[in-house]
C-alpha cells in the first residue's frame, strides 16, 4: 500500500464514522423530546456533516476516492439507539447515554489515527480540530445529561 493510500484509507475510516455520527444524530434529533436537546443534535448532525467534507476534500488531495457509506458497526449502533430508546422510559436520558457513547469511540479513533507519524502537518491540524471539536461536544452531551 503507498503511502497515500495508507493515509486516504485512515481518513476513509473517519469518514465513515462521521456520517455514521451524523446520521445517528439526525436519529437522536428526531427521538428527543426536548427541544433544546433537538437542536444541540441537529447542530451535531451539521457539524459531521462538514467534518465530512473536510475529509473527503483532503482524501482527493492524496489521489484517492472518498469512501461514500456508513460502516456496519454504526449502523448497528444506530439500531441498538432505536431500541434502548423504544425500551426507555426516559427517551431523552438514553439517547444521550448513546452519544456519550459514541463521542467518546469517536475521540478514540481520531486520537488512533493523530498518533500516525506519517500523517502530514496539514492534515493532523485538521483532525486535531474536528477531535477537539469532537471533545467539546462530548462534554456538553455530559451536561446535558447530568441535567436531564
Amino acid at each position: 500500500m503507498s503511502y497515500s493510500e495508507e493515509i486516504s484509507s485512515m481518513l476513509n475510516e473517519l469518514l465513515e464514522k462521521n456520517y455514521d455520527a451524523e446520521k445517528g444524530y439526525k436519529l437522536a434529533a428526531d427521538k428527543v423530546k426536548d427541544k433544546n436537546l433537538q437542536n444541540f443534535f441537529a447542530a451535531r448532525a451539521q457539524e459531521r456533516y462538514d467534518f465530512g467534507h473536510e475529509l473527503k476534500s483532503e482524501i482527493r488531495n492524496f489521489g484517492e476516492a472518498p469512501s461514500d457509506g456508513s460502516s456496519l458497526a454504526g449502523d448497528t449502533h444506530r439500531s441498538w439507539m432505536n431500541l434502548k430508546a423504544s425500551l426507555s422510559n426516559d427517551t431523552d436520558e438514553a439517547v444521550l447515554e448513546e452519544a456519550i457513547r459514541g463521542e467518546k469511540a469517536a475521540v478514540e479513533e481520531y486520537e488512533k489515527v493523530l498518533k500516525k507519524s506519517e500523517i502530514p502537518a496539514s492534515t493532523g491540524n485538521i483532525l486535531m480540530k474536528q477531535k477537539n471539536a469532537i471533545v467539546a461536544a462530548l462534554n456538553e452531551v455530559k451536561t446535558l445529561e447530568k441535567q436531564a
